[in-house]
Formats: C-alpha cells, structure tokens, sequence
C-alpha cells in the first residue's frame, strides 16, 4: 500500500465522521495516536472531550442541548497496563473489561456490531496500542454491516507487529458524506507522521472540514519510557 498524505486524506473529505489514526513519530521515538470526532445534527456537535484518569471521555457542551446520549456520550480512551485502548463508542469498556480477564482485543470486540442508528449502521472503529520494554505493536478494527444490512456484520482486525518512523493507518467511520453515510471499505489507509506532538495536533485540526469538526485527542507515548503527553482540542470552548 503506497503512504499518502494524512493532511489530505483529511481535508478532501468533508465528512470521515469519527477517526482514528496510530503509527510511529517521524523521529522514531514515540508511538502516536490521534482519535477525531466530527458532527452534522446539534446533538453530536454539542460536545467536547475532557481528561478522565490516563484516558479521556466525552462530555455534553451543553447539557441542555443533549437529547440522546446513548452513542455520543463514552470513554474513547482508556488505559490498560500497557496498553492504551482507542474506539469510537462504548466498546472502548467492552475491550478494557475483557481483556482484563485475559480475552484478546479480537476476542472481545466478537461480542459486539455496529451501532444501531438505521440507515447508517455506523461502523464500530477501535485500535489498541502496546508499548514495553522499547517494543511497540498495535492492532485495529472495524465491526460494519454488510452493505447496510442489519443482519450481517463484518468483523476485520488488522495487526501490525512494528511501525516505521513517520507512517501510520487511518481508519475512520465514513467513506464521505452522504444520505445514507457509506461505511469505511479496505485496509486502513497508511499515511505519513508530522512533527512533534504539537505539529502533529495542529495538522490534523486544522485539516478536519471545518463546520463538521468537534473535538481532537492526540497522544505521543515515548517508547522507551512509557511516559506520554497528550494534546485535547475542542471546538467548543
């Protein structure tokens, strides 16, 4: 698969939904993770994401403004051991309990579909990292209905064993915008890894369509140490 471009993979795309992006910094140094939510209704754009422990979580901007919290309100981000869970709903509790009872990121996502928001059927997309001892590997997934049939769900798990320095995969919710949305197709997308964490944080930001973008987490996880820093945007402040 030939890398391309993350910045323009973004901003050709009005509407990827919700994306996550892991790989390598372009000095070799730290593993990255970057997991974007946008929105088109004011219930999915009346949030922000705020720090929750070692992983962060989405909150109402507005609570006024929340009619349904049931597939926008989750924890995208947690922490386990070594391993830092990255999902684009709920799922991101289902992967941490299970493999905490010794299940595998595979083995617990089996328990679960897409969302149940007919027509679209969105995608389930989740990534976990590993990071000991100076090693670094990570996995994604993507759990999506068969052509928007409800009654099918396809269940793909890409594993990469190691990551070049400046490369990583983009795997998001949606092929574009659309009525209904078309699900993500293929092998998540490589592209290349910019800068530092700020530079990093600022190309993907500045990059998201900018009437549909809402909040950023980008994380970089020094390999070596383990130790991390993280960056949150919102478009809401």
């Amino acid at each position: 698969m030939q890398k391309v471009s993350l910045a323009t993979e973004l901003n050709t795309n009005s509407y990827p939904g919700r994306g996550i992006v892991i790989g390598r910094s372009e000095d070799g140094k730290y593993a990255v993770t970057a997991y974007f939510i946008m929105g088109r209704s004011v219930n999915s754009r009346n949030r922000v994401f705020v720090e929750d422990g070692e992983g962060i979580r989405t909150q109402a901007h507005d609570p006024s403004k929340l009619s349904d919290p049931s597939l926008i309100i989750y924890a995208p981000v947690r922490v386990l051991a070594k391993q830092t869970i990255v999902t684009n709903g709920d799922q991101t509790d289902t992967v941490y309990d299970l493999m905490a009872e010794g299940k595998t990121f595979e083995e617990s996502l089996r328990t679960r579909e897409f969302e149940p928001d007919a027509p679209n059927f969105t995608p389930r997309i989740s990534g976990i990292m590993h990071v000991e001892d100076g090693n670094y590997d990570f996995s994604m997934s993507i759990l999506k209905s068969e052509d928007g049939d409800p009654q099918y769900c396809i269940r793909n798990t890409f594993s990469y064993p190691n990551c070049p320095a400046g490369e990583g995969r983009f795997i998001h919710t949606y092929m574009s915008d659309g009525d209904p949305l078309p699900s993500f197709e293929g092998e998540p997308t490589k592209v290349d890894i910019k800068g530092d964490i700020d530079a990093f944080t600022e190309l993907v930001w500045t990059n998201l369509n900018e009437d549909n973008k809402v909040s950023l987490f980008v994380r970089y996880i020094d390999i070596a140490t383990g130790e991390y820093e993280t960056r949150i945007v919102n478009k809401n402040k």
